[in-house]
């Protein structure tokens, strides 16, 4: 059975050495001296290797069982989720007000990549209650907020976003869902979502749905919408749990990974809801939960990275295959670990500095929306609204590949289950899909973060890259990381130019690029952030710091990244600046 360890030491190297949280001028972040955040991972790290990684193949194996209405998750999850509940994790960073810690929403960051590497289906109940309760937080009003979020914040209640329908998935102008307004103020909906996860489930007494429906009066597509509050039991005024409403679960999918989280087909066949938000707004409130969630799903792609690494790892120095070329490094065994050998080492190295870098790039990105959302800061909501296309785009596809090199390391043996590395690329293969397709993160990017108040983001994130390459002309060991990251990044300005010189008069010429500017965007981010880490690495290795190895490690790391991978900026520039002849070229009868 695979294991799990949580990479405290990596995460505290990025808390201090790099984002330098106790310094920042961030509410809160002055709480975040080295002691607290090391106790808290520590302990979230125990958690997730002695509770939550044991179930993860147990949850895969058995998956959700729909008796009578009823979802039963697999066996275990709803004692782990009481620990979860009881040891105040699904608290950490909500507001105080309604129960919650009031830590920074980075600190949350981090503990949900150690809970996602350790059993990614059993954290998203936790996690998308966590997506409804900010929208309700965010765009409820007070007595809303005072009914459900206090029982959301514990998880006694656990929350859904529910979007999709069987004929639209992304399209959501096309939704039939309808909200009929009621004498009392509230609306009765009627419709049916599909792959709603964790839409019905034996781990919570209310399930909280936040439903996207058409009411009366708000005209065609999107503009349409609205957003309603209707729980599985209806709550009384006294916060007390009353009748059942008028939906159930139709269904659970038979899916190919995250077997132990129940994939629902909701019924609404007239429930009671009440609306969130402003009428025909609910795209507004919606996207409070879609950004968190994406930013968590992105998270989901290095974080099961991280897991099959570890995992690889491990079997690379302990699996005996073949002899070094180079002579015998094992001369009391009868073969050579597999680590040895140069492709094994290029493939695990391939893992390591993506999994490092993406947990870099989604820790300053999680940064960024504490500087927002504790400050106000607007810049820095405009910079993470920019990023957040990468980060789930990039990161997932990435670390979907990542799991698979892992699976590689074991030979036939990872393609056996009894192994468990198959769970870790299945699991992985979703982060791709939900929360927005990667390829419509890549039309999102190109076609409206690029361009969003006058480009002025964009231009901030390359402002950000020149003056970071700039800070180190004077310190020779930085030149592998500023030669290599100043022409990724002028391959990036260079392939947008392309788009504003053809994009007007030919949109398909950008939109067929809009794919590989992704990958290239995020080729650029963690190029960026392997820069930084390599500057605070020598600096901690100029103080004299202890642990030498890991500050060498860390920039031998870091170095891979900027020569093997960022090498794959020019491929990405030169596909799109071949436009979209090639693309376009074939009737759709031809293909």
């Amino acid at each position: 059975m695979p294991s799990y360890t949580a990479p405290v030491k990596d995460m505290q190297f990025l808390l201090h050495d790099v984002l330098m949280v106790s310094d920042a001028d961030v509410p809160g972040y002055a709480d975040l001296d080295q002691g607290f955040t090391s106790a808290v991972l520590e302990e979230a790290g125990k958690v997730a290797s002695d509770v939550l990684a044991p179930l993860n193949a147990v949850g895969d194996r058995e998956g959700c069982v729909l008796e009578n209405g009823v979802v039963r998750t697999p066996k275990g999850f709803d004692a782990a989720f009481k620990a979860m509940k009881e040891g105040g994790w699904t608290a950490l960073d909500c507001d105080p007000e309604y129960g919650g810690q009031g830590l920074p929403y980075l600190m949350g960051t981090a503990v949900g990549e150690i809970f996602v590497s350790a059993n990614m289906a059993f954290n998203m109940y936790q996690g998308l209650t966590h997506g409804a309760y900010s929208a309700i937080h965010t765009h409820g009003t007070a007595e809303q907020k005072a009914k459900y979020l206090p029982k959301m914040v514990s998880c006694d209640w656990t929350g859904t976003m529910n979007l999709t329908e069987p004929h639209c998935g992304t399209d959501l102008g096309l939704m039939r869902t309808k909200a009929e307004p009621q004498a009392d103020g509230s609306y009765k909906i009627t419709g049916q979502k599909i792959f709603i996860s964790a839409g019905e489930h034996d781990l919570a007494e209310n399930i909280i749905h936040l439903v996207l429906a058409k009411a009366p009066g708000g005209g065609e597509g999107t503009k349409g919408i609205s957003l309603f509050i209707v729980p599985k039991f209806l709550v009384n005024d006294d916060g007390s749990l009353g009748a059942r409403n008028s939906l159930s679960c139709g269904k659970i999918e038979e899916k190919m990974g995250i077997h132990g989280n129940a994939t629902c087909v909701m019924n609404y066949d007239g429930a009671t809801g009440w609306l969130l938000g402003d009428l025909h707004k609910g795209m507004r409130a919606m996207f409070t939960m879609m950004n968190e969630a994406r930013l968590g799903v992105g998270l989901q792609g290095y974080a099961q990275a991280e897991a099959a690494y570890q995992n690889a790892l491990a079997y690379a120095k302990d699996r005996l295959q073949g002899r070094a070329v180079t002579g015998t490094e094992n001369p009391d065994g009868p073969a050579d670990p597999l680590i040895v050998h140069p492709d094994i080492r290029r493939n695990l190295m391939d893992q390591k500095s993506f999994v490092e870098g993406a947990r870099a790039l989604t820790f300053w990105a999680a940064h960024l929306i504490d500087r927002s959302v504790r400050q106000g800061d607007a810049a820095a909501e405009g910079l993470v609204s920019l990023m957040i296309p990468v980060i789930k785009g990039f990161q997932t596809d990435k670390g979907f590949d990542m799991a698979v090199a892992a699976q590689q390391v074991y030979g036939g043996h990872g393609y056996i289950e009894e192994w468990g590395m198959s769970q870790f690329a299945r699991d992985a293969r979703i982060a791709m899909i939900y929360e927005g397709a990667n390829g419509v993160q890549a039309l999102d990017l190109v076609g409206r973060k690029l361009t969003q108040d006058g480009g002025k983001h964009v231009m901030a994130f390359f402002d950000m890259v020149k003056a970071e390459c700039k800070a180190h002309d004077e310190d020779a060991r930085m030149k592998g990381f500023t030669d290599a990251l100043k022409v990724a990044s002028k391959q990036l300005q260079q392939a947008g130019m392309f788009f504003m010189q053809q994009g007007m008069k030919n949109p398909n010429a950008a939109l067929s690029g809009s794919y590989d500017f992704m990958h290239l965007m995020g080729h650029v981010c963690l190029g960026l952030m392997w820069t930084r880490m390599a500057k605070a690495a020598y600096a901690a290795l100029d103080a004299g710091a202890g642990d030498k190895d890991f500050y060498e490690s860390k920039i031998a790391t870091g170095r891979y990244y900027m020569a093997r991978q960022l090498p794959a900026c020019a491929m990405h520039l030169a596909r799109i600046e071949t436009g979209s002849e090639t693309v376009m070229a074939l009737s759709a009868e031809a293909f």
